[in-house]
């Protein structure tokens, strides 16, 4: 029969194990080394002008809001060395804190563990986060820094990838999903960025590329930097693969949490309201003289937007790409729209295929997350030309069409001078079902400009005239008189009223009010099949 001595000595002198307190001590030391990471790895990412991925995480969240999941995750795997190696959190933080008193997720690398790179570990972290994030639906952040796919691991670590592309896309619309670009991307891993909502990205220290310039200089011959291929300022200005670019990456975090201040958690709630100190009744007299009459001369529309909205606080998405649409968030009496403008000083505003294109995912991301968009026309057409046609306008712009029509939230058009031909349709016309349709006395609706179309339609008289020029300029004034005066499409219904340019912002605001309980179905159908 077993003795309790025998029993004992099988189980160890209890007498002498460490109690709770020193098991606690042992928890916390091994945290805190954790926490701190390696002294040289830290000095070397400090090197680079970057910070570490603890002190982005302190940026983002509120102070002492965030709490950590898996810190104490290793991987698993063998060969190459990778045995002898297996430092905690396997170069990724995962977890969850507040941002504005909101939940938020977020997935970090941490470029001083194996440069950042995914392995099966750090990819299932990842897919842990992304999980409790479209359970609890709340905003999910990334703040990438990372090497790409970890060679060492073959195949698993390019699996891992997969599994965040496809939550990526089953997120999409349900919960806003921001990526924030703190240090190099490339191959597969590019394409989790592409899917999220909004992309960040910092001067000097952010890229994104498919292939990076050696493999490019390989098989091209072309010799090209980093930031050349796929710096920041290429992809907020060329590629518009980047919706922001900020010089630092403090600025570019602080820009993170007001965006977030702006979207609702996920699709089943309203965005936040904020009371606003800025009269809704606010007349708006400076725009009879920001806004010329004469229709062709250019203005800057972000100086219209900033007298309308609340506090002039515009938050332009895609500042730096296809600058001839306007893209943003603002508020309006305390309630957050979707702002959608031809930008004059541009290009005249004219549509092309990249602003189609910008214009039309942000009019999605606005309806996925019950966001009332305002359009804000003056618009000659679309870009004519051969290369606009070859390269495939017809297509790119049905995206803006399809977006607007689809789109089932509070909408609202208004017509500040030209809205010629079928870019008149696309931007949210009466036609394509906007709710409101207002005009200012400036507004000239038409097929085309007045010039052109005498030009058209009379040709023949003008070319037979005795004084052709004469004729011509005869011929523009009545067409105007007659199709393109400022009541003419709201004496057919295609605008429900002409406004006093000073009373915009209390006109919108009123419109939006009344639109608030908006409701919308779908026809039954699986999806719909853009023109992507």
């Amino acid at each position: 029969m077993t003795t309790v001595e025998e029993a004992l000595a099988v189980l160890g002198d209890v007498g002498r194990r460490p109690d709770m307190r020193a098991r606690v001590d042992e928890l916390l030391a091994t945290k805190d080394e954790v926490a701190q990471g390696a002294p040289q790895a830290t000095r070397n990412q400090r090197a680079k002008g970057k910070l570490t991925v603890r002190e982005r995480i302190d940026l983002l969240f509120d102070e002492g809001t965030f709490r950590e999941i898996e810190q104490l995750r290793r991987h698993r795997a063998t060969g190459f060395g990778l045995e002898d190696k297996r430092p905690h959190t396997d170069g990724v933080i995962t977890g969850w804190g507040k941002v504005w008193g909101r939940t938020v997720f977020v997935y970090a690398h941490d470029f001083r563990i194996f440069g950042g790179s995914l392995g099966e570990a750090h990819a299932e972290k990842i897919h842990k986060v992304m999980d409790l994030a479209e359970a609890a639906g709340a905003p999910l952040v990334s703040l990438s820094d990372g090497a790409g796919a970890r060679i060492q691991e073959g195949v698993t670590a390019l699996a891992g990838y997969g599994g965040i592309f496809r939550r990526n896309v089953q997120a999409s619309g349900v919960i806003p999903q921001i990526s924030v670009m703190l240090g190099p991307c490339a191959g597969g891993a590019t394409y989790s960025p592409a899917l999220t909502d909004f992309v960040f990205m910092v001067r000097d220290i952010s890229q994104m590329y498919i292939t990076g310039p050696d493999v490019v200089k390989s098989v091209t011959g072309e010799t090209i930097t980093h930031d050349g291929l796929g710096g920041a300022e290429v992809h907020a200005a060329v590629s518009g693969a980047a919706g922001f670019l900020h010089d630092n990456e403090a600025d570019c975090i602080e820009d993170v949490r007001h965006l977030l201040s702006l979207l609702p958690s996920n699709n089943r709630e309203l965005p936040p309201v904020e009371l606003s100190e800025d009269p809704p009744d606010r007349r708006n007299e400076a725009l009879l003289d920001l806004v010329p009459a004469d229709p062709n001369r250019a203005y800057d529309m972000r100086k219209v937007i900033e007298e309308i909205v609340d506090d002039a606080d515009f938050f332009e998405v895609h500042a730096s790409w296809a600058t001839n649409i306007l893209c943003g968030l603002a508020r309006l009496d305390g309630h957050v729209v979707g702002i959608v403008a031809n930008q004059p000083a541009s290009f005249a505003g004219v549509l092309d295929i990249n602003a189609s294109e910008k214009a039309a995912r942000f009019v999605q991301l606005c309806d996925a997350f019950s966001i009332p968009l305002v359009t804000l026309v003056d618009v000659p057409g679309f870009l004519p030309g051969r290369d606009q046609e070859h390269e495939g306008i017809i297509r790119h712009g049905a995206k803006l069409l399809y977006a607007y029509c689809n789109a089932t939230v509070p909408r609202i058009q208004l017509i500040l001078r030209k809205a010629y031909g079928g870019a008149y349709i696309v931007m949210d016309s009466r036609s394509i079902g906007t709710d409101i349709s207002y005009a200012w006395p400036t507004n000239e609706i038409a097929v085309m400009g007045a010039e052109g179309a005498a030009n058209v339609v009379f040709r023949r008289e003008i070319a037979a005239a005795d004084d052709p020029e004469a004729a011509r300029q005869q011929r523009i004034k009545e067409y105007q008189e007659e199709l393109m005066h400022p009541y003419y499409a709201a004496e057919r219904g295609l605008v429900d009223d002409v406004i006093d340019p000073a009373l915009t912002r209390s006109t919108l605001i009123d419109a939006l009010a009344m639109l608030r309980a908006k409701h919308t179905r779908l026809p039954a159908r699986k999806h719909g099949n853009p023109p992507v």
